[in-house]
């Protein structure tokens, strides 16, 4: 029997549990960039102590943008393995500022070179399903046409599957196309990560996820799921001219279905979530003077392990070791 490699998304979940504590702190004050600020500052933290050298391929901002974990940026210890890294210290930094459900903290690691890179597209147009209905999705196909595939395949009717959509003008006409197949719609205000993820959880209730989000979350739900199994297609979606020009200059097909494989090439990937809010993903950060209660979703492609972590934090000791004081909501 061969010595099983460590599984790195158990120290991973350390920093969205660090990232969720702070931010969480802030949740319904009103203040997004406070709630940014604090993930990011304790989630660079956690990541320095990894045993890794990782490169920030999907993040936010540049360098001097800080407090943004931009692009490029280096974290862990500088040892091997030589890792891609993808962050989002909040999925939904609005819905924790306003105090609403599905916030998260992500974070995905893979294999140095394997994690697909949006450069400049912000922007992706995305669908997502979980294992049931993996094998028969096509983001060529339309809205009415994958949807009627998912209920045959998961033996529902179509008036029982529910799309998960973000709440945007930019898919009024894909909303109208939905609720005249009779199918159930989901509207969330932010966070596709969790709305991605939740496709792949039997108990969400959520069956498909389609339209245009962004790309580092098209990146990361595309490591979650490649973890826990479905499927995700997605094709880059420019916003005007000039975008779109840039791409044929960087040699980037804007009309090029890019599948999971080609967002994440390797059979290696770690992915940790934590809940900031409550939501049907995750639970949300709760405080008890003391004690702090995080829950957690930890995950590793090759092994297909899918790990939930109900952690109970002292923060009186965390800060004596660390420095980060989660007591407060001054990070």
């Amino acid at each position: 029997m061969n010595v099983p490699d460590r599984n790195m998304a158990l120290e991973l979940v350390r920093a969205t549990e660090a990232a969720a504590m702070s931010a969480g702190r802030w949740m319904g004050r009103g203040d997004k960039n406070a709630v940014d600020r604090a993930a990011v500052n304790a989630m660079r933290y956690m990541l320095n102590t990894v045993s890794m050298d990782g490169v920030v391929v999907i993040g936010e901002g540049e360098k001097d943008q800080a407090p943004m974990l931009f692009n490029g940026e280096k974290l862990g210890l500088g040892c091997e393995p030589k890792v891609d890294i993808a962050v989002d210290p909040v999925d939904g930094t609005t819905l924790t500022a306003l105090g609403r459900p599905n916030a998260v903290s992500v974070v995905a690691v893979a294999e140095s070179g394997t994690l697909y890179s949006p450069k400049h597209i912000f922007y992706m147009n995305k669908i997502a399903t979980g294992p049931e209905a993996g094998d028969v999705i096509d983001i060529e196909l339309s809205a009415t046409e994958n949807i009627k595939r998912v209920a045959k395949a998961k033996r529902k009717a179509v008036e029982d599957v529910t799309v998960v959509v973000l709440d945007r003008p930019r898919h009024e006409e894909l909303i109208g196309e939905i609720r005249s197949l009779g199918a159930r719609i989901k509207l969330i205000p932010d966070g596709d990560v969790a709305g991605a993820l939740m496709t792949c959880k039997e108990d969400s209730g959520v069956d498909l996820l389609l339209g245009i989000g962004g790309s580092p979350e098209a990146v990361i739900s595309a490591c979650a799921i490649k973890c826990i199994g479905g499927n995700f297609q997605c094709k880059l979606w420019p916003r005007n001219e000039e975008e779109r020009v840039r791409c044929l200059e960087l040699g980037m097909d804007v009309d090029k279905v890019l599948y999971i494989d080609d967002l994440v090439r390797s059979d290696n990937v770690f992915f940790a979530a934590t809940g900031v809010t409550d939501g049907e993903l995750l639970k949300g950060v709760r405080y008890g003077g003391e004690a702090i209660f995080t829950h957690s979703l930890v995950m590793r492609s090759k092994s297909g392990t899918v790990r939930y972590v109900e952690a109970i934090h002292k923060s009186r000791k965390l800060y004596e070791i660390s420095g980060v004081d989660y007591r407060t909501s001054q990070i």
